[in-house]
């Protein structure tokens, strides 16, 4: 998931059609045939040409899937197959409702297939818009592709309900941190990820010690409380809603704690996360220089790859102080297109190899070593699939040429997909505004939690414990 957007208005609506290419000298010559290895096939007659021409709607929220779409059709010329593509921003909250509407609408231009991002992917996979969506199973994708693509747990959790297999992710968000270089030699003597893992964990004590001794270098640890949010946020025990009431996870809660503590000692910035003052620390142009920030690959080659500027190369990854998962689109396939023979084999073929071809001719093994150009070095991304990576190149220069993929395969491994709630974008933004006045002196704790409650019942519908 690019967090990065072109500029769009509010409601974005791009309606192509892209027709079937020729062939390819990179395209496997028996690209048609059925395959248990992971990779993809396409399905038609004897000859391998489809028996007839299917259109398939494909509705996202940016053009990354649709532009995949070109990559599929350039490897995979015998697919017989237009692709009818509906983008809509998550600008002002547009892109839910309209997809609501047509998947609710059916007919010939409903969503075949379509995305959900991680802030709101639940209620497509297991929460009120659950029922539109294909079991993959029922698709032909069967449980051992996963196994065998090593796929991240977190993604199949996520992308499940009741056993069964819904939607999964093409990129992988397990998060790590991500730190400088220069200012580990200055305050830990090593800037060895091996070392500075055990620096800044395992565990909460750890990370603000190493706070403590960076702050006496004139650092901070990282640039504001949404860097540790993430990591607290997805490695609780517990989900918001248990029992269909509020639950705060006593690790969520410590967030308020965190949070105070970062700025009564001045351990950071103080900055909001996705503001000037978030991205003037990733070049170390803030008020102090910052150690680190907590992220995904996606945060490394989207985000400040644009904004480190002279500080490129003096970076480092190493596995976080907690595990935990930030980000990420996933991708479901309506269960109308199931009914139709022709359009349930060419769309099963997309979702395939999109998210469980671990071959190189698989959207994954470009996506990981940024080949999705022929002859264009383009940005590397973790995957979701393991055996993907575990094969290719994921060196950046960024990083002082370290390859991240070492740390994120781990990563990957370690995030947890079983404390989400198809609410948690609503929530979150509630919770965070909170404890921010709590961090500022404007209310005490015990009020914070109490209008915390209060809002999210107001706003949501939604009664506490």
């Amino acid at each position: 998931m690019k967090r990065v957007l072109s500029a769009t208005t509010a409601i974005v609506l791009l309606s192509s059609v892209l027709a079937a290419c020729g062939g390819n000298s990179n395209s496997p010559a028996d690209n048609a045939g059925a395959s248990n290895s992971g990779t993809s096939s396409n399905t038609g007659s004897a000859t391998g040409k489809p028996a007839e021409k299917v259109t398939i709607n494909l509705w996202s929220f940016t053009d990354e899937i649709p532009n995949m779409t070109k990559k599929y059709l350039e490897t995979h010329p015998d697919a017989n197959v237009d692709f009818k593509t509906t983008v809509i921003a998550t600008t002002d909250g547009a892109y839910q409702p309209a997809l609501d509407q047509a998947l609710a609408g059916g007919g010939k231009d409903a969503p075949d297939i379509y995305a959900a991002e991680s802030a709101f992917v639940l209620k497509y996979t297991q929460g009120d818009a659950s029922d539109y969506a294909a079991n993959y199973a029922d698709l032909g994708l069967e449980d051992q592709l996963v196994k065998d693509a090593g796929i991240a747990q977190y993604s199949v959790d996520i992308g499940s309900k009741d056993g069964q297999l819904k939607a999964l992710a093409y990129q992988a968000t397990g998060g790590a941190f991500i730190y400088r270089r220069s200012l580990a030699k200055d305050v830990f003597g090593t800037d060895d990820p091996a070392a500075i893992k055990t620096e800044i964990g395992p565990g909460w004590d750890k990370f603000f010690d190493a706070a403590a001794k960076l702050k006496a270098k004139g650092y901070g640890i990282v640039s504001g409380d949404g860097d540790i949010w993430h990591p607290i946020e997805n490695s609780s025990d517990k989900g918001w809603l248990v029992d269909g009431k509020l639950h705060i996870d006593p690790k969520r809660e410590q967030f308020l704690d965190f949070s105070k503590k970062l700025k009564d000692n001045g351990y950071s910035n103080d900055t909001k996360d996705w503001t000037e003052g978030w991205y003037a620390d990733m070049s170390g142009t803030g008020k102090q220089p910052i150690f680190g920030f907590f992220g995904p690959a996606w945060l490394i080659n989207y985000v400040m790859n644009g904004q480190v500027k002279d500080t490129s190369g003096d970076w480092a990854v190493t596995e976080p102080t907690t595990g935990f998962f930030w980000g990420g689109t996933w991708l479901l396939a309506n269960k109308e297109a199931a009914k139709d023979d022709a359009k349930k084999a060419a769309v099963a073929d997309f979702v395939k190899w999109v998210t469980l071809d671990s071959s190189e001719t698989g959207l994954q093994y470009y996506w990981a070593n940024g080949t999705m150009k022929e002859g264009e070095q383009g940005t590397k991304d973790s995957v979701a699939s393991s055996v993907v990576m575990s094969k290719s190149d994921g060196k950046v220069d960024l990083l002082g040429g370290q390859n991240m993929f070492d740390v994120f395969v781990p990563a990957n491994a370690n995030a947890t997909g079983k404390n989400l709630t198809q609410y948690d974008e609503s929530i979150n933004l509630i919770w965070r505004d909170q404890v921010r006045e709590y961090s500022e002196g404007k209310k005490s704790r015990e009020q914070t939690i109490k209008d915390f409650k209060q809002k999210v019942q107001d706003q949501l519908g939604i009664e506490s414990e």
